[in-house]
């Protein structure tokens, strides 16, 4: 039977983000405004009685702020007692005129802080829960938790099961869509809970001797076209979010509930169970409205969100659950090797594109059914990459996990006058005519095989100007193998005795944003068993070498600690590699061949930790 969880999560945010402003109407700042502090808590009153009619539970994260307030830390152990609501804590919410006469800061975000200030804050926070409930939480979480503050965390709080870890894509994208001033960049991680590894939060544990020792859960459930897309903070579970879009008409929502449909739906690609997620704090329901939307509609598309919930629990077809009640279902429920997929369609749009995501911890993949079947993210999470964030690291606010293909960064199918971009996809060539698979769009459907997932796609059909071939490709996943298999069929020809040339290639860099990292580290191979090792060090000049019946080819990644490489099985196999050049900073890792009617190229791509 198929089963859908939910988390409920609000936060009495005592200093709501962005809020004071709104309340001050003009006046200076002044974080300890009592109309302030009165119209957050009343609104996390409302958000609790929106959830609690609606017949779910909730768990409230705590934020520091609200440890000062007497009547919010009331309330959640009168919540707790009556609903069976958890008590958690949230390391959001930090502001208020305590933590900023200690800290002297405006600095909000915990992962950004160096690591002794991180340690004194969680210290600060964890006993101030202690002092006011008796007993140290099971769950906490921020927007995001890097490696080093969770495991200190689970070190001295080993109470603490369940954590809010990451925010599905917010990168370059979001920052540019809040005026180039939101710095946070965390792009590359789940969007689906996880067990986060000690090396690096975003890379799922492969077992125990990695477990962090919590189950992360991201922070909203986002729409997995859209929000890769565009900016995440418009597409997501989280009402006021959909408001932000401005994706209603008449104060009706309607993609708000087929956003939710679309996350029961994943059950059937992983075995039996969903999850979704929202994560409220009050600024989202100021008085004074939010983007062009009163307070009447804020209100009500929250109630109208949780009465959806509440109707989907009354007719069995969703369970609702605390935090740490989930951590318990999930490492019950999922081993540490099995992926997360998602066969995700446009439910905003109306254009029919259709996405995979496959995410495990060796890696997370995008496959792109509108670019043939091509593959537009690639993330090495073989390699555990260490990556510290905050300040007094290389990494002050890019929490990243750095890509090898990233379409939306590095370009994906280009169609400029010159250079390439990150892709992984394929051409057909017949005489003096070339067609790159990225132009022919197709479906996908998803089955299961042991420990495949495999991903048929519909037959494409490629005219040439006196050939037509009917072609199929086939991915397979298999779990805990860092390998993604692709299988061209040709399936018809117009001429039975013909032959076409595939060239199945990888165009490839690595980054978190848009901006060319220094390439001049990285080595280009082509190998064949028994021969010399031919090897290309990347130094910007657009060499290439190939390789008849080569093994594999491949390049090492020294500053992501990754090997990449490709092997193939077809006739007449050629594999080639090409160093790129100023101008297209990308390398090229391929294969060429032949094919006939009836016949099969296949080739994989494999990722591996560099040391």
């Amino acid at each position: 039977m198929e089963q859908f969880i939910v988390n409920i999560i609000h936060r009495p945010e005592m200093v709501p983000e962005y809020a004071e402003k709104v309340t001050g109407h003009g006046q200076a700042e002044d974080i300890g405004r009592k109309a302030l502090l009165t119209e957050s808590l009343d609104i996390f009153k409302i958000q609790q009685e929106c959830a609690h009619k609606n017949g779910l539970k909730t768990t409230i994260e705590m934020t520091y702020a609200s440890l000062f307030n007497d009547e919010a830390v009331e309330l959640a152990k009168q919540h707790h007692a009556q609903y069976g609501d958890e008590i958690g804590l949230t390391l959001l919410g930090l502001p208020c005129k305590e933590f900023r006469e200690k800290y002297k800061t405006k600095d909000f975000c915990i992962w950004m802080f160096s690591m002794e200030d991180k340690k004194a804050i969680v210290k600060d926070v964890f006993e101030k829960f202690y002092e006011r409930f008796g007993f140290y939480p099971q769950s906490t979480g921020s927007y995001y938790m890097d490696a080093e503050l969770t495991n200190y965390i689970k070190e001295q709080y080993p109470s603490v099961k369940c954590a809010v870890a990451t925010c599905w894509e917010e990168g370059p994208k979001a920052y540019h869509t809040c005026n180039n001033s939101w710095y946070t960049f965390m792009d590359g991680g789940p969007w689906a809970p996880w067990i986060p590894s000690k090396q690096n939060t975003h890379a799922p544990a492969a077992g125990e001797a990695e477990d962090s020792g919590i189950v992360a859960i991201p922070h909203l459930s986002r729409d997995l076209i859209a929000c890769y897309d565009g900016n995440g903070s418009n597409f997501g579970t989280h009402p006021q979010n959909v408001l932000r879009g401005m994706i209603y008409e008449n104060g009706e929502y309607p993609y708000l509930y087929n956003l939710i449909d679309q996350f029961r739906y994943q059950a059937k690609f992983n075995n039996g169970y969903a999850y979704n997620m929202m994560f409220v704090g009050p600024g989202w329901m100021n008085k004074m409205g939010r983007w062009e939307a009163p307070y009447e509609l804020l209100k009500k598309s929250y109630e109208d969100g949780c009465a959806y919930y509440g109707q989907l629990k009354k007719e069995g077809r969703l369970t609702d659950m605390t935090m740490s009640e989930f951590a318990d279902y999930y490492r019950q429920k999922k081993s540490y090797t099995e992926p997360e997929c998602a066969l995700w369609r446009d439910i905003l749009y109306g254009s029919k594109k259709q996405v995979f995501w496959y995410c495990d911890p060796w890696m997370r993949a995008c496959v792109n059914m509108d670019q043939g079947g091509a593959i537009v993210d690639l993330r090495p999470y073989v390699a555990k990459l260490n990556w510290p964030v905050g300040i007094g690291t290389p990494h002050v606010q890019d929490a990243s996990y750095p890509f090898l293909i990233q379409e939306k960064y590095r370009a994906g199918y280009f169609t400029h006058y010159a250079g390439e971009g990150t892709i992984r996809s394929a051409k057909l060539r017949y005489k003096s005519e070339e067609v790159d698979l990225c132009l022919c769009r197709t479906k996908a459907h998803f089955s299961r095989e042991g420990k495949d997932r495999i991903l048929t796609l519909d037959p494409v059909t490629i005219e040439f100007e006196d050939l037509t071939v009917k072609l199929q490709t086939v991915l397979t996943f298999t779990e805990a193998s860092g390998a993604i298999r692709i299988e061209r069929r040709v399936l018809e020809m117009s001429d039975p005795e013909a032959e076409v040339e595939i060239d199945e290639y990888l165009v490839a860099c690595y980054g978190t944003t848009e901006y060319s990292e220094d390439m001049s580290s990285l080595t280009l191979w082509a190998q064949k068993d028994g021969a010399e090792e031919k090897t290309i060090p990347y130094e910007y000049k657009c060499r290439e070498y190939t390789l008849a019946e080569a093994d594999r080819v491949g390049c090492v990644l020294p500053p992501i600690d990754t090997k990449v490489c490709l092997t193939c099985e077809g006739r007449n196999r050629e594999g080639y590699i090409r160093e790129g050049y100023a101008f297209s900073p990308m390398f090229t890792l391929g294969y060429k061949g032949k094919l006939k009617e009836k016949e099969g190229f296949t080739t994989w791509l494999r990722l591996e930790k560099a040391d």
